[in-house]
């Protein structure tokens, strides 16, 4: 049987993860815990319960019962049982907006205290999982479509052998570092269109923006330096077994010069028959 543990921060997507799961074909189970998934483990190995694929959520709603869960993993990975780990996560501001969104009270806010300082405990809680996992998908802005999407991939890398996927990046300074970058790179230092009255209400998507940041000698001098770096990095990546890869760019708000080099980025990847998804973070915000 082939087992999916979707884990992750509450809020961040796991029940769009299970739906598309359930329509991929995988029998789903929400909030097992996780002492239980040994038992039904050997009951399939048995052949007692007869399934290729199962799905299952075990998150911080199992409250004493997640602290089996690392446990728990460790000693199927190392009886060879073909477990994976899919971890959701998305940025803190991300998942208060959608707590406020549904109007619901984050599982550890229950005993008082906010959604915020609840996202933060959590957070702690769940690292010991996150470093376990074999695929981390941040939702922040993603939408439905696009989750589903990076889930099929994922799963269909897994079995055509290719396991390598890039999630190229856009975000602002002024919101944040990018938290889940396995590369992050400032592009500051590109002339900022956004003091053009012509291109200042417009973003990197535009035409006019791309073609004003990539037209300077050291833009192009750093998509050079960058591609020559990633296409020496990534076959190392790979060999240390890592199955993707988040690449970031900065500017001042995330709507201009970061956007413009991520879109530049992503065509550059996929060019090279890369699997590649692009995300704005904070293209929207002003």
């Amino acid at each position: 049987m082939e087992a999916i543990i979707v884990t992750g921060l509450s809020g961040a997507g796991k029940s769009n993860a299970m739906n598309y799961l359930e329509d991929m074909g995988y029998y789903c189970i929400d909030n097992m815990p996780p002492a239980l998934l040994e038992s039904f483990i050997t009951l399939e190995k048995q052949n007692r319960i007869n399934m290729d694929r199962a799905a299952f959520v075990m998150d911080i709603r199992g409250r004493e019962f997640f602290s089996d869960l690392v446990r728990v993993l460790e000693e199927l990975k190392n009886s060879g049982t073909k477990v994976k780990v899919l971890f959701l996560e998305a940025s803190d501001e991300a998942l208060v907006r959608r707590f406020k969104e549904t109007r619901r009270i984050h599982p550890l806010a229950g005993d008082g205290g906010t959604n915020t300082e609840a996202i933060r405990r959590e957070r702690k809680l769940m690292n010991p999982v996150r470093k376990n996992a074999d695929f981390i998908i941040d939702t922040t802005g993603l939408k439905p479509a696009d989750l589903q999407n990076r889930l099929q991939n994922m799963l269909n890398e897994e079995k055509d052998g290719d396991t390598f996927f890039i999630t190229v990046q856009s975000f602002g300074y002024k919101h944040g570092m990018s938290m889940d970058a396995d590369m992050v790179f400032d592009v500051r230092f590109v002339p900022n269109p956004y003091y053009l009255k012509s291109m200042k209400q417009l973003t990197g998507n535009n035409r006019r923006v791309r073609e004003y940041v990539m037209k300077f000698p050291e833009s192009k001098e750093f998509v050079e330096r960058v591609t020559e770096l990633t296409e020496c990095l990534i076959p190392y990546f790979i060999r240390q077994g890592k199955r993707s890869l988040v690449i970031a760019f900065g500017c001042t708000g995330g709507q201009h010069r970061s956007v413009a080099m991520a879109n530049e980025f992503s065509e550059i990847f996929e060019k090279q028959g890369r699997k590649v998804s692009t995300v704005h973070r904070d293209i929207l915000k002003r």
